[in-house]
């Protein structure tokens, strides 16, 4: 168990000692060729490393015990990741344990998105923001650590220098988990990602950002604004999903139901059905049902009206 919960470093800018802060730092000298951790010595430019794409896929086989155990303290895996979000600290890992085997048996690349968290089912896509600077990334979270109680997740070195934290070695961020589905939904069932010049999020205490009245793509930093009026005769929705599946869009609406205070409709367009909150009387009641939604794990929500 010990070698297949990888040991990720604690931070990228701390002591040898210090960074060896996952379980394998016991065995370094059996297992890595490094007995701390380093920046690489020649890094390619990563600015440009596009996020992770969320989808749907299996639990892995690898690293998903409900329980574990590193060095005499307990872990509990989530059965579920969905409506996971924190704020903490966040470090980074690189070279000693590029190339050596994740958690769940994969391969770390330190130039890709993911990282690794205790308690999140492997593998999980979470949008981390720095929440200094607002800047944010989408990573596949696919290892286990940190297993310092100060820190909420390791960054792959890509990841840490796309959010501004390799020099720090830490940083204070927000981690939401995403639910693919939903996401996938939202983007048009795009495999595209978001470049990374459209990667800086507005920060927490700025003003929010005004979404456009269509399915944008995820990160699209030229989108036109919102309307800034409604007309009283025409409601207004706020689009969660467009699903093919009549089933998956009454679970979804059903789930949605639980947690929000306003009503859930699901629109049955084109052999489409749409997941849609509402009806919204007027603009003033947007955001604050986008707080609702961004506490139930739907950070991304377009407006519509009841005629679309």
């Amino acid at each position: 168990m010990t070698l297949l919960l990888a040991g990720c470093a604690g931070s990228g800018s701390s002591t040898p000692a210090q960074r060896d802060g996952g379980p394998a730092a016991a065995t370094s000298t059996e297992r890595y060729a490094m007995s701390g951790d380093a920046y690489p010595q020649d890094p390619p430019d990563v600015s440009q490393i596009p996020d992770a794409v969320p989808r749907a896929e299996a639990p892995s086989r690898g690293g998903n015990r409900p329980v574990y155990e590193v060095w005499g303290k307990t872990y509990r895996v989530l059965p579920d990741a969905r409506g996971y979000a924190r704020q903490g600290t966040a470090s980074w890992y690189g070279q000693k344990f590029h190339g050596y085997a994740t958690s769940n048996g994969e391969i770390y690349d330190m130039y890709k998105m993911s990282a690794a968290h205790r308690s999140l089912p492997l593998p999980t896509y979470a949008r981390v923001t720095n929440l200094d600077n607002g800047r944010s990334v989408i990573v596949r979270v696919n290892d286990r650590g940190p297993f310092h109680n100060d820190r909420e997740i390791d960054l792959s070195y890509a990841a840490a220098a796309r959010l501004d934290i390799l020099d720090r070695g830490t940083g204070r961020v927000k981690v939401e988990a995403i639910d693919p589905v939903a996401w996938q939904a939202e983007n048009g069932g795009s495999g595209a990602n978001r470049p990374a010049v459209a990667a800086v999020q507005p920060a927490a205490d700025s003003a929010p950002r005004r979404d456009v009245a269509a399915p944008a793509r995820s990160g699209d930093a030229s989108a036109p604004s919102a309307p800034s009026q409604a007309s009283s005769q025409t409601p207004i929705y706020l689009q969660i999903a467009a699903l093919g599946s009549a089933d998956n869009a009454r679970a979804l609406k059903a789930r949605l139901e639980d947690e929000l205070s306003h009503p859930v409709r699901v629109a049955d367009a084109a052999g489409m059905y749409r997941v849609q909150v509402g009806p919204l009387a007027h603009a003033g009641q947007v955001e604050p049902a986008r707080d609702e939604l961004r506490r139930a794990g739907f950070d991304q929500a377009f407006i519509v009206n009841g005629a679309d």
